[in-house]
C-alpha cells in the first residue's frame, strides 16, 4: 500500500460527525498525545484531529524518535504506527511496554496493516494488547471516542 491509499480518503472524511461527546479546550488542554508515524500526512491529519477536539500534539516519524519523546515529553497517550523505518512500531509499542517510565502510557495502534494483525499482537505474552487499535483510513469519530474513553472526558 503507498501512502497516498492510505491517507487519500482523509480529505473526505469530516474531522468530527457529532457522534463525540464534546468537552471544552480546557478540559483537555493539559493533556498530550505522542503520534509516531512516518508518513508526513497521517501526522498533519492526526495533528489536526487532535488539536481540533484541544489536545496537546507531539510528533515523532520512526520508532527511535518516537521512544526519546515518550520519555522526554511524558505523553498522556501514543498513536502509534506500525510499519517504519529506523525501528518498527512493533519493537516501540514492546519497549515502551519494558521501560518502566513508559509502561502505563496507554497506546492505540493507527496501522494500514490488516486485522489480523491485531489477533497476532493479542496473542503474543510478551507484550499487552494495545489499549487501542484502528486500520487505516480511520473514522475520526471513533477515535476520537475511544482517546476520551481511555483519558477520560
Amino acid at each position: 500500500m503507498t501512502a497516498s491509499h492510505l491517507v487519500g480518503n482523509y480529505s473526505n472524511l469530516p474531522l468530527c460527525s457529532g457522534l463525540v461527546k464534546f468537552t471544552t479546550v480546557s478540559e483537555t488542554i493539559n493533556l498530550k498525545i505522542l503520534v509516531v508515524d512516518d508518513e508526513p500526512d497521517v501526522v498533519t491529519y492526526l495533528t489536526i484531529l487532535l488539536e481540533d477536539h484541544g489536545f496537546k500534539v507531539v510528533a515523532a516519524a520512526d520508532g527511535q524518535e518516537g521512544m526519546l519523546k515518550a520519555v522526554s515529553e511524558k505523553p498522556d497517550l501514543i498513536t502509534l504506527d506500525i510499519t517504519m523505518p529506523a525501528e518498527s512500531g512493533v519493537r516501540l509499542f514492546r519497549d515502551l511496554q519494558e521501560n518502566p517510565a513508559t509502561a502505563a502510557i496507554p497506546v492505540i495502534i493507527i496501522t494500514g496493516i490488516s486485522h489480523d494483525f491485531k489477533r497476532f499482537l493479542e496473542t503474543r505474552r510478551q507484550i499487552h494488547p494495545p489499549a487501542g487499535y484502528f486500520e487505516k483510513p480511520i473514522h475520526p469519530e471513533l477515535l476520537i471516542a475511544k482517546i476520551r474513553e481511555l483519558l477520560g472526558p
